[in-house]
């Protein structure tokens, strides 16, 4: 009951104290106890005196605190991602750029030049038939090769031909030539190499090489 009331009542008669009694049993069933004060009136009119103040019971009033619900577990804390850890050395573009070493060139061979032991002027033919060389090859006019009649076998002569400047480096393989005015015989390639084969002869400087 939301309100507290005071009321107090007389009863003269004991049937009025047990209707009393009764009415006490009641509110106390349905949640309200009433506190009975039974008062002795004056001796000369024999009245009781009863006070009906309902009091409220203790835990009537209280609500039933709900079962307290569980509490939920901590959602378990996302992890935090490991922080990108800054280098403290500034960009690399803001660093003054050194320029790679270019690769020093590699130094190439220079083949000494070869020493002229010997040079001259005389006339030079060539031949494309023969079997056998003076030093026994077999002759190949596809080859830089020349007959000479005193020079070691496998001398290196420089032939030039002094009207178009051309030359070429022969070696000495056979023996010959064996006309007058003429010291080299040619092979028909080397021949062509500083004239035409239509020539057939012509005036060549030669140097012989060491």
């Amino acid at each position: 009951m939301a309100g507290r009331h005071s009321r107090t009542r007389i009863f003269s008669s004991p049937a009025g104290i047990v209707a009393t009694a009764a009415v006490g049993v009641a509110l106390a069933v349905g949640g309200t106890f009433g506190a009975v004060q039974l008062t002795s009136g004056s001796a000369q009119s024999g009245q009781t005196t009863l006070d009906l103040t309902p009091t409220t019971a203790a835990g009537s009033l209280a609500p039933s605190s709900p079962a307290a619900s569980p509490s939920a577990s901590a959602s378990p804390s996302a992890s935090a991602s490991p922080s990108a850890t800054r280098s403290q050395q500034a960009a690399s573009r803001s660093k003054a750029r050194t320029a790679s070493p270019k690769p020093s060139p590699t130094a190439k061979k220079t083949t000494a030049a070869a020493k002229v032991l010997d040079s001259g002027s005389c006339g030079a033919s060539f031949y494309s038939d023969g079997q056998l060389t003076a030093n026994g090859e077999s002759f190949n006019p596809s080859a830089l090769t020349a007959a000479h009649k005193t020079l070691p076998f496998n001398t290196k002569v420089r032939v030039t031909n002094p009207a178009n400047g051309k030359s070429v480096v022969v070696r000495i393989n056979d023996r010959g030539p064996f006309i007058d005015g003429r010291c080299l015989d040619l092979s028909r390639a080397a021949f062509a190499t500083i004239a035409s084969v239509d020539v057939g002869a012509l005036t060549v400087r030669y140097e012989v090489l060491g």
